[in-house]
């Protein structure tokens, strides 16, 4: 097990330098491959040793080789917060069918959960495509285990999900974005991979992150009734909470129950 999460560690500090790259690229509507890294102030190109995730921006002390503006720490944070999910993931699941799409959805999910707190929306073409790719890397799983009845369920989770957060979106237009109903189906996918238990601790735990949140928010006096909240991030947050502990979680909330 610990090769591969060195392995893991690895590819999760190499994704994260190319999260960046999508992070900042993807909402302005950029190409991801033209042109190459370059400092956002003055233009010039990142060396390539200076590209090197973590080290590169320690070795130039935040700031640029050329023009010494500042460069954010959030470009070293996301490339160690992404190689110690990969490894998390890895953990979770081990040398399975599943890892690959379980690592592919924590991708999207430090993408995703950044660009809706800077933009607060959830791009379609991050989103969209991800249907498809979950499918297709759940598809060996499916394959190998020969439990049909668990793709089943994934898929009807799926929809379940969307046609829920779709639902919302009726009663409180203002309250759900369409980028949001979009996400959950996605979630839905992943989650009902699992199980239900997966599912309900995922949905559940999105509102109540998101409305412990929002509370935070008021008291401090950072937001009033009428600020547009990102929903996003606690959305994929609660789906890793039940990604990672869906059974203690709910066998926890079953114990609080009066017994009949």
């Amino acid at each position: 097990m610990a090769p591969l999460l060195l392995l893991t560690a690895i590819l999760g500090l190499a994704v994260g330098s190319f999260l960046n790259v999508v992070i900042y690229r993807v909402p302005r509507g950029e190409s991801l491959v033209r042109p190459g890294s370059h400092c956002p102030s003055c233009g010039d190109a990142v060396r390539p040793r200076h590209n090197v995730p973590v080290l590169g921006w320690l070795a130039l002390r935040g700031k640029c080789a050329t023009c010494k503006e500042p460069i954010s720490a959030r470009y070293p944070l996301v490339e160690a917060g992404t190689a110690l999910l990969f490894v998390a993931i890895t953990a979770r699941f081990g040398f399975s069918p599943e890892l690959p799409a379980y690592l592919y959805l924590a991708s999207i999910a430090v993408a995703l959960a950044l660009i809706d707190l800077d933009v607060q929306r959830l791009p379609d073409a991050i989103v969209l495509p991800s249907y498809l790719v979950g499918l297709v890397l759940l598809a060996p799983a499916v394959i190998a285990s020969g439990d049909w009845g668990q793709a089943v369920r994934a898929i009807a989770a799926m929809a379940a999900l969307w046609l829920f957060y779709k639902l919302l979106t009726v009663v409180h237009p203002r309250g759900m974005g369409r980028g949001d109903v979009k996400l959950a189906g996605v979630l839905g996918l992943y989650l009902g991979w699992l199980g239900w238990d997966a599912l309900l601790v995922g949905a559940f735990a999105a509102f109540l992150i998101g409305g412990l949140a929002g509370a935070a928010l008021l008291a401090s006096r950072r937001a009033n009734g009428k600020t547009a909240v990102p929903f996003g991030p606690y959305m994929l947050i609660g789906a890793f909470l039940a990604i990672f502990a869906a059974g203690p979680l709910a066998g926890w909330y079953l114990s609080l129950l009066p017994s009949v």
